[in-house]
């Protein structure tokens, strides 16, 4: 007998097309390993071929209390088969591994998403430390949203059971019971992860043992249980993307590599001198593992003896470097300015966080920029870049190293705790492709005689390493006299050395801005800087879709500005400046354009979301 076949007509294609895209977020307890899934998934995800980019969100605590709403850790993931800008808006699914990461999360999530929930871990004590009267797995409170309730401690427990582990031992390989669930819905591969899981495991193979036999348990669950409509396995086709080397990138990687290859390219050794403070620390530690490139790291008593070093190390021939988050760099401040001074190179990588004081340690703001501009004592400008993505960082790192050894001046590179912590595909770039900017010593005294403040056309004075001969000069913090650099407190000198400070800055060559997306001019210029780029982007991309008149411009140099950039923001009606503080870019911007720029703030801890930003924009442009 013949078996009639059901052929999907257009409109029932139409009305369920294969989803471009999909946001995950992991979240559980600081103890519950999310971190450690969320960048396995994401390993996945990069194999198949997705694009993507993620958000890790984690507790300032080291480790808080556990079950407590303050103790989540949550990362989310937005992968798919077109471009992928930022971690997505709202998360497709969630997956919450006790009740205070459902509480903290699910408000988030879309309707109608689905909640995974290890429903083991909701027992009175749990619901009791998230603040729930009553279970929201069995009441109607999560009516909006799918749920499936799974017992994933006690499955994990009989999956991990054959190789003897205590309780609290088997209950730690509960997250890969959860990651091999997730890699049988959306289609992906075990291997990759069961190799890493025999490498960190190496030295305790019963360990690596059980973990992937709860890998695989999640998995065949996924495979086997009838888990109805609510959980299919997705299949998200690969991006297109340029033939090439491809690798996952976090800004903090993605920074240490440009440092290195911009010394490369300068042809000089380079010395980081740094102080453990969140969210910078991961550069250090990436730094630390590249020695072989002519690099020396030095893990400093504190902020001031670290960039103090490393202007010890530019003033001895080598590129010093120096990264910290806002209260560090407060701290670095005086000697910022005596290097300012002393005009040696200098990079300073500032990964901003919430703040002011201590602040919002492992959150993402952008409200170090006036403190990058004008935080120092006395008139002592610095060139400021900021980067876009953690991909965009290596580029922007070299990009400082340039400036630094070609003006002699201190920089300063501006990312941010999301940044700094993300993710995200980077075509690893042919160097040779790069132009070299290698530095020149001053060997020997020119036959006018030497004026170690003498300077060439971009007004950068000569690079002299110590004991030279014939090249001995004076060093140090005290006004310098123009042109032979001896100590001179003279109102005229002050007034001509400040001058020519300025002027260098001033003079440093950038490249002229550009408009991102969208037309030179018209009624409304979304003006970023920074991680806001992925959401402006996307926002400005949907609402063209739409037939709106707005463009983007993005700003990597904050100081000294393109030189066009005053030009090109005139040829437009509106200026709106979306930025994760009370408005700071819009305030330079003002000052230095006299544009009536309009804040879009955001100081939440949180990156902007593409639907505020198409929200601001049809506001703007009075669109119902």
């Amino acid at each position: 007998m013949a078996t009639a076949v059901h052929k999907v007509t257009r409109e029932e294609a139409s009305a369920n097309p294969p989803a471009e895209s999909v946001v995950v977020r992991f979240a559980g307890d600081s103890g519950d390993g999310m971190q450690l899934t969320g960048g396995q998934f994401t390993l996945s995800t990069a194999l198949a071929g997705n694009d993507l980019a993620t958000f890790p969100d984690f507790p300032a605590e080291i480790r808080a209390p556990q079950g407590t709403l303050f103790g989540v850790s949550a990362f989310q993931i937005n992968f798919g088969s077109t471009a992928v800008e930022t971690a997505g808006d709202a998360p497709d699914v969630l997956v919450a591994m006790n009740p205070a990461a459902l509480k903290v999360n699910v408000e988030a999530l879309k309707p109608g998403g689905l909640i995974i929930a290890d429903e083991g871990e909701f027992g009175e004590r749990n619901l009791a430390k998230a603040k729930y009267d009553a279970n929201p797995l069995e009441d109607d409170s999560l009516a909006k949203w799918q749920v499936l309730k799974l017992n994933i401690s006690q499955l994990t427990l009989e999956a991990v059971k054959p190789f003897g582990l205590g309780n609290k031992e088997a209950l730690r390989c509960k997250n890969m019971w959860t990651l091999g669930l997730a890699l049988w819905m959306f289609d992906r591969k075990r291997a990759p992860i069961i190799d890493w899981l025999k490498a960190k495991f190496a030295k305790a193979p019963e360990l690596a043992e059980a973990n992937i036999a709860a890998l695989n348990a999640g998995h065949a669950y996924g495979e086997t249980a009838e888990l109805g409509r609510m959980v299919g396995q997705l299949h998200v086709p690969a991006a297109p993307a340029e033939p090439g080397l491809y690798r996952t990138v976090t800004g903090a990687e993605s920074i240490a590599y440009g440092l290195v290859a911009g010394a490369q390219l300068a042809n000089v050794p380079m010395f980081f001198g740094g102080y453990p403070i969140t969210p910078a620390s991961a550069i250090l530690h990436f730094l630390s593992r590249l020695k072989e490139f002519g690099v020396t790291t030095f893990q400093a008593e504190d902020e001031i003896a670290a960039v103090a070093a490393s202007i010890g190390a530019s003033y001895a021939g080598q590129l010093g470097v120096t990264s910290s988050s806002g209260p560090g760099i407060a701290l670095k401040g005086e000697a910022i300015g005596l290097a300012i001074m002393t005009e040696l190179p200098l990079v300073i990588v500032n990964s901003q966080r919430g703040g002011p004081s201590t602040g919002l340690p492992t959150k993402t703001e952008q409200s170090d920029l006036y403190q990058a501009v004008y935080g120092r004592n006395g008139d002592a400008p610095m060139p400021v870049i900021a980067a876009r993505s953690p991909a965009d960082a290596f580029d922007c790192a070299i990009e400082a190293c340039r400036i630094a050894t070609q003006y002699m001046t201190p920089v300063m590179l501006l990312t941010d705790g999301y940044i700094a912590n993300a993710a995200e595909p980077w075509k690893v770039p042919d160097i040779s492709v790069y132009e070299a900017f290698p530095v020149t010593f001053l060997e020997e005294a020119p036959a006018e005689g030497f004026l170690p403040y003498a300077r060439d056309e971009k007004l950068a004075r000569p690079w002299v390493k110590p004991g030279t001969p014939g090249l001995l000069h004076r060093i140090g913090g005290i006004e310098k006299k123009a042109g032979t650099g001896n100590i001179d407190y003279s109102p005229a000198n002050h007034q001509e050395m400040t001058e020519l400070r300025r002027d260098k800055v001033a003079g440093i060559k950038v490249p002229d801005q550009q408009v991102e997306l969208g037309d030179a001019s018209g009624k409304l210029a979304i003006v970023g800087w920074g991680s806001t780029f992925g959401p402006i982007h996307q926002a400005v991309r949907r609402a063209r879709h739409r037939g709106l008149d707005v463009s983007h411009i993005h700003i990597r140099h904050i100081w000294p500005m393109p030189a066009n950039l005053g030009d090109l923001l005139e040829k437009f009606d509106q200026i709106l400046v979306p930025e994760m503080n009370t408005g700071q870019l819009k305030t330079v911007l003002r000052d230095q354009f006299l544009v009536d720029a309009k804040p879009l703030n955001k100081v939440s801890g949180q990156p902007f979301r593409i639907a505020e930003i198409e929200a601001a924009i049809e506001a703007a442009l009075g669109q119902a």
